[in-house]
């Protein structure tokens, strides 16, 4: 089960990666020929030797960081038209998708250190 939750947050975190660099660069740019704005990956490639790794601090922090891009895509998804509010929409399905994977494969560790906390 946690093999397969590692594999889901790494798929997530990698198309969220993936989507940010296509829509700031070709398909929906601010600005025509691209975007500054696809500097907004350099904190997710931040995390993404860690969640390769499963480095379990890596992927607590990391399950804060996607916060962000879940704040972005509800802004976006509310304040843009046609491509850009579709994109925005499957970066709020990403980022869930990577919180819940990256949640779920932390659990039984957060579950350990509460019981050695109460030794």
């Amino acid at each position: 089960m946690s093999k397969g939750l590692h594999t889901g947050a790494v798929l997530a975190l990698l198309a969220l990666i993936a989507l940010c660099v296509a829509w700031e660069l070709f398909l929906a740019p601010l600005r025509p020929g691209g975007s500054w704005l696809v500097l907004k990956v350099v904190p997710l490639l931040l995390a993404l030797r860690g969640v390769l790794k499963a480095d379990n601090y890596t992927m607590q922090w990391s399950t804060l960081l996607v916060w962000a891009y879940f704040t972005e895509g509800i802004v976006r998804a509310s304040s843009d038209t046609g491509l850009s509010a579709q994109l925005a929409g499957l970066e709020l399905m990403l980022s869930i998708a990577y919180f819940g994977c990256a949640a779920f494969y932390l659990r039984p560790l957060k579950k350990l250190a509460k019981q050695e906390g109460k030794q």
